[in-house]
């Protein structure tokens, strides 16, 4: 990557700013830059999250499986099927971390290649009773399902845990009042990371790390 013209005490600034979920136009204001310079910088940062935190391991043990949709409009119909919605899956292991990335669609043969290429054969995988979750069932793998309607958990059956990874990660995203379709991936692994790295003062030590090998 081009190495940052910024001044290093600026890109530290820039990371706090970061880590704390500052947009770049509020960063920038209260740094005196130019707002296309922190917005631009922050874009590096997503990039760099994305190329450090590029994890190919399996995942094993209990497993959670969930899709869900970002963006697309406000009012009419709402998740599956609404308009503009970016459909979304995510894999989460219990007491470790979540892989989730943008999926063209929610077909069974999309869900299965993702679980066949991430999940270990024989680990349990805990889902919802959407439709394409069925192929789960013929698979090499325990599949335990939950029907929302009748009961959101019934002890270990669950999928709490990447549930709470979606309302995370919107949250976050909502601030940015909307986020450009071709950026959302990197977007998408930001909240990824900062879910599987809870601390800020870590993501902030990891980031200085990164900066300083990429961009300084």
């Amino acid at each position: 990557m081009r190495k940052s013209r910024l001044s290093w005490l600026q890109q530290r600034r820039l990371i706090e700013h970061f880590v704390a979920g500052t947009t770049a136009r509020t960063a920038a204001g209260l740094m005196g830059v130019n707002k296309s310079t922190a917005a631009f910088y922050f874009h590096r940062l997503r990039e760099i999250i994305a190329l450090e935190t590029e994890d190919r391991a399996p995942l094993f043990g209990e497993i959670e499986a969930d899709e869900s949709y970002f963006g697309g409009h406000r009012k009419g119909k709402r998740g599956r099927g609404a308009a503009g919605k970016v459909p979304v899956f995510g894999l989460l292991k219990r007491g470790g971390k979540v892989y989730a990335r943008v999926i063209p669609d929610v077909r069974s043969k999309t869900l299965k290649n993702i679980i066949d290429d991430k999940v270990v054969p024989d680990s349990i995988v805990y889902s919802d009773t959407f439709s394409s979750c069925n192929v789960l069932d013929v698979s090499a793998f325990q599949h335990c399902r939950i029907n929302h309607s009748e009961l959101f958990a019934d002890r270990k059956n669950h999928i709490n845990g990447i549930e709470n990874f979606w309302n995370q990660a919107k949250r976050h995203l909502r601030r940015f009042n909307g986020v450009p379709t071709a950026h959302f991936p990197l977007f998408l692994r930001e909240c990824e990371w900062r879910f599987n790295t809870p601390h800020p003062k870590e993501q902030q030590t990891q980031l200085l790390q990164w900066v300083t090998l990429h961009l300084k």
